[in-house]
């Protein structure tokens, strides 16, 4: 039996992806890539009700996009694409 893969559809551009040496450095790369699928997806991560519905009014409002999230070994990890979204950087919160 065959898996089929359905095509990703991102819910918004990303611009640029950009990640910071602390990321690169602590957090697992499989995380890091499923948790990015995850934000293009509209999952917002680990986010109270309040900032989960920022995000999708800043779908339609253009404005920013923040994500957060936890790797495997409990690191936090933020995913932030810009209200023009030119760029998106994926970054630990200590680096903000």
């Amino acid at each position: 039996m065959s898996t089929v893969i359905k095509p990703l559809v991102a819910m918004f551009a990303v611009g640029q992806v950009r990640a910071t040496p602390g990321v690169l450095e602590k957090i697992d790369e499989d995380d890091f890539f499923n948790c990015f699928v995850r934000h293009l997806a509209g999952d917002w991560g680990d986010l109270d009700e309040h900032d989960w519905k920022a995000n999708d009014d800043a779908i339609e409002y253009g404005s920013r996009i923040i994500s957060a999230y936890d790797d495997r070994r409990g690191n936090r990890f933020w995913i932030i694409t810009e209200a023009d979204r030119s760029s998106t950087t994926i970054l630990l919160p200590q680096e903000y």
